[in-house]
């Protein structure tokens, strides 16, 4: 069994609309594709037929995923979290101490951080070092490309 899979209401909606994509319209998709496959003839020795049925599996195993998460969901809207640190959910303002530039991060789980433009997973060296800190924190953080270091502006949160 899969553990807690923590969501905004947006990015649940989300995985909601996604599972039913890949059930409707890939699965048809890939059920032609094996067809035209098929009307080709000995399948033993057909390209086409082996990417159509590996795209398939692949479908498949995406959405058993997607279902898995979808069962396992807790809505961040309804956990008690500070408001004023940085955890799930939160919109953080950074300034970056080295390049003086300004940064906006939402904290994400990875099931939803692609579905936010400046989305940054909690599982990132960066959103993992940024957890629990607060505005006006000055932060360390070692990535694979060395050290960076912030300065918390603001950190928010919305629904």
């Amino acid at each position: 069994m899969a553990g807690q899979v923590y969501l905004s209401r947006f990015g649940y909606q989300k995985l909601v609309e996604q599972l039913e994509f890949l059930k409707i319209t890939e699965r048809q998709r890939i059920a032609k594709a094996i067809g035209e496959a098929r009307a080709q003839g000995d399948i033993s020795e057909n390209a086409e037929y082996d990417a159509a049925k590996d795209a398939q599996a692949h479908n498949e195993a995406r959405i058993a995923e997607i279902e898995g998460k979808l069962v396992n969901v807790a809505f961040i809207e309804d956990l008690n979290i500070p408001a004023d640190k940085v955890f799930i959910g939160a919109t953080v303002e950074l300034t970056d101490l080295d390049l003086k530039e300004k940064l906006t991060y939402r904290l994400a789980s990875p099931e939803e951080v692609e579905f936010y433009p400046n989305g940054l997973s909690v599982f990132s060296p960066i959103g993992k070092g940024l957890l629990t800190r607060k505005a006006g924190d000055e932060v360390t953080i070692t990535v694979p490309a060395g050290v960076k270091r912030y300065k918390i502006l603001s950190v928010k949160r919305t629904a």
